[in-house]
């Protein structure tokens, strides 16, 4: 019935608590040894039960078998810390790993994978795993070892009806096998289930503005409640088929002792069975009754466990596709801020039918404030991604102080830029713990120079904790401009010398854009890429790329594009448009 677990699979996530898992088994025998010996001195004591017995040996041999009792008790006890301890730490380890595994991939694979179905296998597959690998595992052995000993003693008391007693018990792994491969396919129905749910209501608590605004309550109900009866049927259909299993289990055990009860009786009366040979016998048919019946449970384990290590080694077996080289190159900073040189950069998104860069080719200088504009979907997001590694990209076409980026550390490569996303994305916790995020050890003078180049300082003197205002998940409790100025404000604070900001100030007004790109100038031992529609703007940088389908197509400063016939001078003259648009409409 176990035929298709992965024995050596569990055998690896075992071995470092095989100490532990030792010692484990050692009291495990103890414990057997002990609930072996013990029917057969309760043997010993009922057969000298005959006229003329005297109290104090009897009374003696009662403290005996209470202090072995006792002693097994306390065995057992410590056997189940022991390997259930050993379960525990295994959970602990698997989390872990699981969770540094998962900071490894791309960005982009967790929106493509489901975080409802990674949560799922990070917490109750992981679960599963570790009822595995403690209980289960010490469910067999005890098994295991409760038939290694206690067959040979009934035997020992009477062969015919010890074999009359257990023989039912083959039937228990007849019903065992069968419900097996149905359990485990309903507790795999169950979690797929159970994942689908987890990414509903991840997906609806991120979008609950767009839930009301647009008036989708009673449709994401409905969606709810449909997820939420598939996952009912799931886990009542892996309940019915649990407690048919049971009964019948625990069922058939009891028919093993009526047998014995029966045909005992009957050698009792002729006398060829001893009134305490007949109890040792009933003792040693409890005992392995309840491991007996335990089976079923263990076998539950057993199914789950493996379905759920199936999947978090599924999980752990994804190869991040953006990696370390295999030979990384040593950084080579510059203190004047970071170069950047694209060489016919091409890069394409897996599954699309064209490149989103095409044969992109500039240079930015150290020190530089350089503006990239272009229509939407003309690459400059994927130029911003290409710069951190946040995508593939071919080696040999994107340098950074002449590197290429290809051949370098990601965390070397990552520590040299400082990204500012449109959607900044703001922990649920103070202000000032979001402005540290990457640098916690800063002192406030350096947080008061990071909110003054990023036009915050208003802001922060208005909130009524300042610095420890609780700005609530994802930043909630902040406006758009507010929070994209302390995403910048926090990137700032990292001090590398490449800032990108993709679009970061879309949600600020163009004279603030421009007072922040002014204040940016005045750190001439660091390079900006301003990504931006925002062309007024754009107006204050060095030089202007202007990018149209992945490919750059005009370059200079913005008063040499608009003197010029092109795509930056419609880009322009649209803009100004729709500015008197809306002064006239004031």
């Amino acid at each position: 019935m176990f035929a298709s677990l992965k024995l050596g699979l569990i055998a690896r996530y075992l071995r470092p608590q095989r100490k532990q898992l030792l010692r484990g088994a050692l009291a495990l025998l103890v414990v057997n040894l002990l609930g072996t010996t013990l029917p057969l001195l309760v043997q010993r004591t009922v057969n000298s039960l005959k006229p003329g017995f005297s109290l104090g040996d009897l009374l003696h041999q009662a403290l005996w078998i209470a202090l072995l009792a006792s002693a097994m008790a306390g065995v057992r006890l410590w056997s189940r810390v022991l390997v259930f301890g050993a379960g525990r730490q295994v959970e602990i380890l698997l989390r872990q790993r699981i969770f540094d595994h998962l900071l490894k991939q791309e960005p982009g694979w967790v929106q493509t994978a489901g975080s409802g179905e990674v949560i799922s296998r990070s917490t109750s597959d992981v679960e599963n795993v570790r009822r595995l690998l403690g209980f289960a595992v010490l469910s067999l052995a005890n098994t295991a070892l409760a038939y290694a000993f206690t067959l040979p003693a009934m035997l020992a008391i009477d062969p015919w009806l010890s074999l009359a007693a257990i023989i039912l018990y083959p039937l228990m792994l007849v019903v065992v096998g069968a419900s097996g491969g149905r359990m485990m396919s309903q507790q795999r129905q169950q979690q797929q289930n159970l994942a689908q749910l987890s990414d509903l209501i991840q997906e609806d608590l991120s979008g609950i503005s767009a839930i009301k605004i647009y008036g989708q309550e009673p449709t994401e109900v409905g969606a709810f409640a449909s997820l939420s009866k598939r996952y009912r049927d799931a886990a009542i259909a892996l309940a019915r088929t649990r407690s048919t299993l049971f009964p019948l289990l625990e069922g058939i055990s009891s028919l093993s002792l009526l047998v014995l009860l029966a045909l005992g009786s009957g050698q009792l009366e002729r006398g060829s069975l001893t009134l305490g040979g007949l109890i040792a016998l009933i003792l040693y048919i409890e005992r392995l009754v309840f491991p007996t019946a335990l089976l079923g449970f263990t076998l539950s384990s057993f199914q789950t466990g493996q379905v759920s290590l199936e999947r978090v080694e599924d999980l752990l077996s994804r190869e991040a596709s953006i990696q370390d080289p295999i030979r990384a190159d040593e950084l080579q900073e510059n203190s004047t801020g970071a170069s950047i040189e694209a060489r016919d950069l091409c890069v394409r998104y897996p599954g699309a039918s064209k490149n989103s860069l095409n044969k992109l080719s500039f240079c930015v200088k150290p020190g530089e404030l350089v503006a990239v504009v272009g229509p939407v979907g003309s690459g400059k997001t994927t130029l911003a991604r290409a710069l951190g590694r946040m995508l593939e990209v071919p080696s040999g076409q994107l340098f950074i102080n002449g590197q290429d980026i290809t051949c370098l550390k990601l965390a070397d490569l990552r520590k040299q830029i400082a990204m500012v996303p449109q959607e900044g994305y703001l922990f649920s916790a103070t202000l000032a713990e979001n402005l540290c995020y990457g640098d916690p050890n800063a002192e406030i003078l350096q947080l008061e120079r990071v909110v003054q180049q990023a036009q915050l300082k208003a802001d922060v003197e208005s909130f009524p904790d300042r610095y420890q205002t609780l700005v609530g998940e994802r930043g909630i409790t902040l406006s758009g401009g507010q929070r994209q100025r302390s995403s910048l404000a926090r990137a700032l604070l990292v001090d590398a010398p490449l800032l990108v900001l993709d679009d970061a100030l879309a949600s600020v007004d163009n004279r603030t854009a421009a007072a922040i790109l002014q204040s940016l100038t005045i750190d001439l031992h660091r390079t900006v890429l301003f990504i931006s529609h925002q062309l007024s703007a754009a107006a204050a940088c060095d030089r202007v790329l202007v990018i149209v389908d992945g490919q750059l197509v005009q370059e200079g400063t913005h008063r040499e594009l608009v003197g010029q016939e092109g795509t930056y001078r419609r880009l322009w003259e649209r803009e100004k448009a729709s500015t008197d648009l809306e002064v006239a409409a004031r």
